[in-house]
């Protein structure tokens, strides 16, 4: 029995020995540049820290995740690390790992080098500036988006300037690689636009910078107001109707209509145009508006009337007065009055005289068109006379029609008038008259 167990353990120990581990490949380390510049020869290196004995290791360079096309492969006899020379092309970039396997042993499992990051430097070359929506004239508000394109280049950073300055990264200015993008723009933002791209390799820098591009932002044309006067010449009428925005850019192109009918349109390079209509006086009105379009069209809110009615007469003179502390007359206040007429012009004149329009020493004048005028006095020696108006068509002045005159002192101003005194005095004397009687029926009755 005992000579049967020893036979059994000399089995086993021998079957063992038939059935060893089979050698271990460590993991290789790759290494080498971490940038190369295009169509330069670089090396990359692997070495495998632990090499079984008598087997002949063959190391693979790849891109990593793609097998199927070999950079590079070296026959490690001896130990010694494996060596690459790669002629840099685009498809290098991205990252790269070492396969280590033995090379007439397929029981031997292959073992993968950690990933080393290459990047492909390729100069830049050829910059460019696109506007993305095409357009180089916008309006204002509008959203500019332009773009950096390079013909050749990689990892590339891209700088802009407006007017030779460089534009900084705010609220308003936003940078997304080599886009730019300008929000809430004003005119502020017109101007020459372009871009610089740079990259670079070991310490040599490469530069492109692009043409300019002139980029213009327009205002929108506000809403045109219309206005008219009247032109007379010889014997006949026009109206010259003006339309006039506020802002805009020009050019303009400004249209005016009669309900449903188009009267005329005119492209001009500031913000007023005027259509010249032949009218007739007394008329029935006319209604008008006005339309603007620089890109942007804008129309009168309201419609205007066109009449033009002559000045008729009676021409009215009224006046009321202002007192002082001491109830003195201290200025007189003229209002002069059209019965009827669109287009009156009031001139005021002292003792014949025509005073200067606005203003003067010691008056001031207020037009309240269409129909009246108000004159401003102080009462004073310089302003004692007769005064009167005279209303007329601001177009034609051929046919004045007057006012009644009015004098004025400061003495006849501040004079009471004799029927006030007679009044006052006969009151005065009648409630005394009341009193006497009233006092001699009270004695005759005490007596009684």
């Amino acid at each position: 029995m005992a000579i049967i167990l020893h036979l059994s353990f000399v089995v086993i120990v021998g079957l063992g020995s038939c059935y060893d581990d089979p050698p271990v490949l460590g993991q290789p380390r790759l290494y080498g540049p971490d940038a190369a510049l295009l169509k330069n020869t670089v090396e990359f290196y692997c070495r495998l820290s632990v090499y079984p004995k008598n087997e002949t290791i063959l190391l693979q360079l790849f891109k990593e995740g793609d097998r199927d096309k070999i950079l590079g492969e070296y026959s490690s006899l001896n130990g010694e690390q494996g060596v690459f020379p790669i002629l840099i092309k685009p498809f290098h970039d991205g990252f790269l790992e070492c396969v280590a396997s033995a090379q007439n042993n397929t029981s031997i499992e292959p073992t993968v080098s950690k990933s080393h990051r290459l990047r492909v430097i390729e100069p830049v070359k050829n910059a460019e500036v696109v506007v993305s929506s095409g357009q180089t004239e916008l309006f204002e508000n509008k959203t500019l988006e332009l773009e950096c394109k390079v013909a050749k280049g990689t990892y590339v950073n891209y700088y802009w300037l407006l007017n030779e300055e460089e534009i900084s990264d705010t609220t308003y200015r936003h940078f997304n690689d080599n886009q730019l993008k300008v929000f809430r723009t004003t005119s502020k933002d017109s101007g020459l636009y372009m871009c610089i791209a740079l990259n670079s390799y070991n310490e040599t820098i490469y530069q492109s910078n692009s043409s300019t591009v002139q980029i213009t932002f327009k205002a929108a044309v506000s809403t045109p107001q219309p206005s008219f006067t009247v032109l007379k010449e010889n014997m006949s009428y026009s109206a010259l109707v003006s339309c006039h925005s506020l802002r805009g850019t020009p050019p303009i192109t400004f249209t005016l209509h009669e309900f449903d009918d188009e009267i005329g349109n005119v492209t001009v390079d500031d913000r007023n145009a005027t259509f010249k209509i032949p009218i007739a006086l007394g008329q029935h009105a006319r209604w008008l508006k006005c339309t603007a379009d620089n890109g942007q069209q804008s129309t009168s809110k309201d419609w205007m009337e066109l009449k033009v009615v002559p000045v008729e007469g009676p021409v009215t003179l009224q006046y009321s007065y202002d007192t002082g502390s001491n109830f003195a007359v201290v200025g007189l206040t003229f209002n002069c009055t059209a019965s009827k007429g669109t287009h009156v012009k009031f001139e005021w004149f002292l003792n014949g005289t025509l005073l200067p329009h606005t203003r003067g020493p010691f008056y001031h004048m207020v037009n309240v068109p269409p129909k009246s005028s108000i004159l401003l006095l102080a009462v004073d020696r310089r302003s004692a006379g007769t005064y009167h108006c005279e209303a007329s068509d601001e177009f034609d002045n051929t046919t004045a029609i007057r006012s009644r005159g009015k004098y004025l002192d400061k003495e006849v101003l501040n004079r009471i008038p004799d029927v006030v005194v007679a009044v006052v005095f006969g009151s005065f004397a009648f409630i005394l008259a009341l009193v006497c009687i009233c006092c001699g029926i009270g004695f005759v009755y005490s007596k009684m």
